[in-house]
């Protein structure tokens, strides 16, 4: 990534600059601090139920063997998305085929009922089923008839067994009427048997749990799967002796001490009781603007779905601070959400300072009608990295305490999520961070961040392969 030139930049412009950079400044000091209670609330929500994080047991057994066959369908609820998936595992080692089509979740819909939820759910299902002509014949209501489906839900439930889950609370925005506290499996199977669509649910399946299984089913490197998109997350294997609270779980019997299973940490919960995150007044304003103040703490500080909003709220301060934008009409940018993620990204994309500031001149213009002078747009720039750099180094902290957790000192970490790809510099702050909480030798990394490959789908149809085979 080019650096932008500062010595560009008047001195008073740059004195605020840095201020915004000491705000967002996490030294190697703090991270270990970070990581030492992250480590501590792990271990906590393997002990208790009302854990800070949750670290909720899957009831995921195994990891994949790599021989898995067979065809099945997926749903992926994201934060943004919804994505449903035909997997065919075929008999290759690790290969498998795969048919998906992505929709757009209405924006009204994060404020909506459980009704309007499952029915748009069981409405794009059936089309997809038409359009790749998959609906199998007609053979009454026998289950043996019907198409199994995992479905991947990507918020925090609490599950008695593989084919059931009670949602905790809602996240990444959402806030629909109806559902918390009720069984999202039951709710979704009522509404796809009242309208006889022939799929049979047979898991329920975490996004990052997802990822997690996909990984290993091609790379037994794979300790951790890892989200960083509109929500931040992670998964791994635990040993049923170290999670103290399985035993009143409710189906403990079909595991012994010594089985592995899948933990869906929700670890974006992380320090709501504000112990040791280093939050800025930025970070105050996002969530007391949130659907969930107080909640996802960590989450509001690394996940994309903040980072645009965090740079708004900066560039709108530094507006009344110090006068930036001095002749622009700011009603825009005084609108909470018209900052995306994306933005950020281009604003740090690689290449010349000319380049990335004639991507910050465009965002600003497009989105805010500001035509920025060269001294804005270079502070836009900095901004943007000062931003991103804070995210993946607290970032760094989760996969960290997973790995100290563990006793793992070298792994592979599977990471999914567009963000983790579409942030250039992402990945080589995040590893720059590990090395430091860490204590690596210099010049080696020990723990290697990979992108994920159709993460949740193919996993969430391992997943069921390996329950029904059982």
């Amino acid at each position: 990534m080019t650096i932008i030139n500062e010595e560009a930049i008047s001195g008073r412009v740059r004195e605020e600059i840095t201020k915004i950079k000491d705000l967002f400044a996490v030294d190697t000091f703090s991270l270990k601090r970070i990581t030492d209670h992250f480590v501590h609330q792990l271990e906590d929500g393997l002990t208790r139920h009302d854990a800070e994080i949750p670290m909720n047991i899957t009831w995921v057994p195994s990891f994949p063997t790599g021989r898995e066959t067979g065809r099945y369908l997926a749903i992926d609820m994201g934060g943004t998305n919804l994505r449903i998936c035909s997997v065919e595992l075929t008999s290759e080692r690790g290969g498998y085929s795969i048919t998906q089509d992505k929709y757009i979740l209405p924006a009204r819909l994060k404020r909506g009922t459980g009704d309007e939820l499952w029915e748009l759910v069981a409405d794009k299902l059936l089309d997809f089923l038409r359009k790749h002509d998959l609906l199998p014949p007609a053979k009454g209501e026998e289950e043996e008839g019907k198409l199994p489906l995992a479905f991947t839900f990507s918020y925090p439930v609490t599950q008695n067994h593989i084919r059931h889950g009670v949602l905790q609370r809602w996240t990444k925005g959402f806030d629909i009427r109806g559902v918390e506290g009720e069984d999202v499996v039951a709710q979704l199977d009522a509404v796809l048997q009242r309208r006889h669509i022939p799929v049979r649910i047979v898991a329920l399946v975490n996004d990052t749990v997802g990822t997690l299984i996909a990984s290993a089913y091609k790379n037994p490197d794979i300790r951790v799967g890892s989200i960083f998109g509109t929500g931040c997350n992670a998964a791994y294997m635990e040993r049923c002796s170290r999670i103290p609270k399985i035993a009143s779980s409710g189906s403990q019997a079909q595991f012994d001490e010594d089985s592995l299973i899948a933990i869906n940490c929700e670890y974006g919960a992380f320090d709501n009781n504000r112990r040791v995150l280093p939050r800025t007044t930025f970070d105050e304003d996002i969530d007391a603007s949130s659907a969930r103040p107080g909640q996802q703490t960590y989450e509001k500080m690394v996940a994309a779905m903040y980072l645009g909003e965090l740079l708004r709220l900066i560039l709108l301060h530094l507006h009344e601070s110090i006068g930036l934008f001095p002749d622009a009409d700011v009603s825009r940018l005084r609108e909470g959400g018209t900052m995306d993620a994306v933005s950020l990204s281009k604003m740090e994309t690689d290449g010349s300072e000319a380049v990335r500031m004639e991507e910050a001149k465009r965002i600003l213009q497009d989105a805010y009608g500001i035509d920025a002078t060269d001294e804005e747009l270079r502070m836009c720039c900095i901004l943007a990295e000062v931003v991103c750099a804070r995210a993946a180094r607290l970032y760094a902290c989760g996969i960290a305490a997973l790995c100290r957790k563990q006793g793992v000192e070298e792994c592979a970490v599977d990471v999914d999520g567009s963000a983790f790809e579409k942030y250039s510099q992402f990945r080589k702050r995040a590893i720059a961070a590990l090395a430091e909480i860490l204590d690596w030798p210099e010049n080696e990394e020990r723990v290697k961040l990979v992108s994920a490959e159709d993460g949740s789908g193919v996993g969430a149809a391992l997943i069921a392969a390996i329950i029904l085979n059982q």
